[in-house]
């Protein structure tokens, strides 16, 4: 029998405190299966310690919602009887130690917390940020992710229809990898968690068990070190292949009414799966170990319980219902298997070779697990950029091209085109515009998706930062002229226990909840990355955020492809020329310095409620809206979607060249307008109290700013496509 002593309780990542409570919760001493379990119930990854006082503080209830926090993923109407089911969640450490696998395996987790609720997955997304990419491992990293993503959604079926890829020294030591899947369901035919029925089989299905992923939950938890490698064993390998099988083979099972409750056996394995399902029923679960399929000799009940291994999920069943649903899974070549029944005693009993090797007290693992409040100061407020020395107006064109090469600007189309966009013929909008569409079956309906933050707003001022990601996802739906609905989220953060890193989460976190609030934009899902950091050494703070809405009629959809010759441009909002955190500022004049462009969310609703609109009425041809790089770069975008140039109308001059082209000011749009309807247009947004600007007019194969630059769309093009390829074949 293995000793319990202080160095293997520290070793399972549990304190002092925390392992006292423990034996006050048991009674008497763990043994190890106990304390295994214990240890990754009790993980940041699956218990929110430090986090879950903050989350609560998340708007997560709306009118749309089906289904907010708390089950494998957040649901939403979308009319006709219709629900979108999603999440966002990370696969950051395992991606940095094995990046092919790691960043594999989070795509067939986050799917099957998709379609274990009942919905099949129709698209997936991801946001991946990456160290400078002069670092030397950065391309192997970048090399090994995409290939991972592309591997395991391909082999699927389902599309990788959108996403957002940074690169930054704050990320050398912890690269992020969050995957986001979208799905589909009938909203009286959603499948949950939570085990009933006293007496009710518990079913195993899908894969083997094996020793891959052991204590990849608590791996998640920690911080790194010189040593990370090492931990490579406890990085998940994925199987496509049986994922797919094991979808259609849920999907079958829940075409009738066997399911009583049903969970993905994800982070933890088999302990979560059931720990949290019988928790959530208020019930006992009991199982023995000996019927699990394993894949490897010898394996013990600790080892069993921690693994990882993917594409496995846990059911209760109806009495019954058995035989049909062995028959299902054995048809789909998978492995079905009754490894134990539901009681009626809230505890958590285990049995291995004909004696009972764990048997403990359900609630203490799940909602009476620690919660911290831990220590937190506020970030102090960035000291203005103050006065700047600008390039001459002569190297304008040199100025724009070197931003739309840069690492953050350049061309993502390496990456995507490695992935399979139109497998399901219903990607509507392909990647690289400002959010993925998708139809809903056959019909006219579509769903939009997007994910959005930006990293260096947050570490300037986390509230602003976290106001802008929630308003950045909102405002890429409504440019496509989707009503938003809904986000995921997926919050990566250092370290919690250090009261700067914790002040940045809470300023997020207060930032994100005011921006749904204002903006009807609940939270409905999401997932908590933190230790994100190497040698002390914390990242960005990272608050990803994944929106969805929708579209009744996907035949008024835009994209911000300019589409004809003629037509007049308009910026829509108001603008000062914030150059502090902008990319023009860091590229060009090698600062990362000032306060982020503040959010002013009830004009961010006002100009986008118009902009939306005025879409849904046909007016607009195409729209952008305004981001990194400001208004030059979201023109360039336009230009060289559509393949047509744009002459300025009356570039300014002098210093206010820079700020109103560069300045990432928010909450701006740029519309593209028939010209003859530019009367009627000017009326609307003149009623509706809305600034709308002429700026240009399309026409000609230029970027054209007259008595300053005229710069040739395929040159920008070139710049902005050659950039990546370019860097991963060097």
């Amino acid at each position: 029998m293995t000793e319990i002593t202080k160095e293997l309780v520290r070793d399972h990542g549990l304190s002092d405190d925390e392992y006292d409570l423990v034996v006050k919760h048991m009674g008497r001493t763990p043994n190890i299966t106990e304390l295994g379990i214990f240890s990754v119930m009790w993980s940041e990854h699956c218990s929110y310690k430090s986090s879950r006082v903050w989350l609560k503080k998340l708007p997560t209830s709306g009118p749309q919602v089906i289904q907010g926090p708390g089950e494998n993923a957040g649901i939403v109407d979308i009319g006709d009887g219709d629900a979108a089911v999603f999440k966002m969640e990370s696969h950051n450490h395992p991606s940095f130690i094995e990046p092919y696998q790691g960043a594999a395996t989070g795509v067939g987790g986050i799917m099957r917390d998709v379609f274990t609720m009942g919905a099949r997955p129709v698209a997936n997304l991801n946001a991946l940020r990456f160290g400078a990419p002069d670092h030397p491992k950065t391309r192997y990293l970048v090399g090994g992710v995409v290939s991972g993503i592309g591997g395991y959604g391909n082999c699927m079926g389902v599309p990788t229809v959108g996403g957002e890829v940074n690169f930054h020294p704050g990320y050398n030591g912890n690269i992020l990898v969050n995957a986001m899947t979208v799905g589909v369901a009938k909203a009286d035919r959603i499948f949950y968690s939570a085990a009933a029925g006293v007496g009710n089989p518990v079913v195993y299905v899908g894969s083997k068990t094996g020793r891959d992923g052991i204590h990849g939950a608590t791996m998640a938890s920690a911080e790194f070190d010189d040593q990370s490698e090492e931990k490579r064993p406890t990085v998940q390998v994925g199987d496509p292949f049986t994922e797919k099988l094991l979808l259609e083979a849920c999907l079958e099972l829940m075409s009738g009414d066997a399911i009583v409750a049903i969970q993905d056996m994800g982070a933890a394995g088999l302990t979560s799966s059931s720990v949290e399902m019988a928790s959530k029923g208020q019930v006992g679960i009991e199982l023995d170990l000996d019927q699990v399929p394993t894949r490897e000799t010898g394996m013990t009940p600790y080892e069993m319980m921690l693994s990882e291994s993917q594409e496995r999920m846990l059911m209760v069943l109806k009495p019954g219902s058995e035989e049909r649903a062995a028959d299902i899974f054995r048809k789909w070549e998978l492995d079905f298997a009754i490894i134990g029944q539901i009681t009626d005693t809230n505890r958590l009993v285990l049995r291995h070779g004909g004696a009972v090797v764990a048997d403990m007290p359900l609630h203490p693992l799940t909602e009476q697990a620690p919660s911290y409040k831990r220590p937190w100061v506020a970030t102090e407020a960035a000291e203005d950029i103050g006065d700047l020395s600008y390039p001459d107006t002569s190297a304008f064109d040199a100025v724009l091209l070197r931003l739309l090469a840069c690492p953050d600007l350049a061309s993502r189309r390496w990456i995507w085109e490695q992935y399979d966009h139109s497998v399901m013929a219903n990607t509507i909008q392909k990647p690289g515009g400002d959010a993925a569409i998708v139809r809903v079956g056959d019909s006219a309906k579509a769903l939009a998706m997007t994910t959005d933050v930006t990293p260096r707003y947050c570490k300037a001022d986390p509230f602003e930062g976290g106001k802008q990601a929630v308003a950045e996802a909102w405002r890429n739906l409504t440019a496509v002229g989707a009503t938003p609905l809904a986000i995921t989220d997926c919050l990566n953060f250092g370290n919690p226990e250090r009261p700067e890193i914790m002040g940045q989460f809470a300023g997020c976190i207060e930032g994100m909840a005011a921006a749904c609030e204002a903006l009807n934009f609940p939270v409905v899902s999401g997932n908590v990355s933190l230790y994100n950091e190497t040698n002390g050494e914390a990242i960005p703070p990272t608050p990803a955020v994944g929106g969805v809405g929708v579209l009744k009629d996907l035949r008024k959809s835009v994209t911000l492809a300019l589409k004809q010759t003629g037509s007049t441009l308009y910026v829509i909002g108001e603008a000062t020329g914030h150059l502090g955190q902008s990319l023009f500022l860091r590229e060009i004049l090698g600062s990362e310095a000032g306060p982020p462009p503040p959010v002013a969310l009830d004009v961010e609703k006002q100009n986008g409620d118009f902009v939306r609109k005025a879409i849904g009425e046909g007016l607009v041809l195409a729209c952008h809206d305004v981001s990194d790089g400001g208004l030059i770069v979201a023109l360039a975008e336009m230009a060289m979607a559509g393949g047509i140039g744009v002459e300025i109308t009356s570039p300014p001059q002098g210093p206010a060249l820079w700020h109103t082209l560069f300045g990432e000011d928010q909450g701006r749009y740029i519309i593209e307008i028939e010209t003859h309807k530019r009367d009627a247009f000017e009326k609307r947004a003149l009623d509706a109290g809305v600034s709308a600007s002429q700026i240009g007019l399309t026409g000609g194969n230029r970027l054209d700013l007259p008595g300053i630059a005229a710069i040739p769309i395929e040159k920008m093009r070139a710049a902005n496509e050659d950039w990546l390829p370019g860097y991963m074949a060097s």
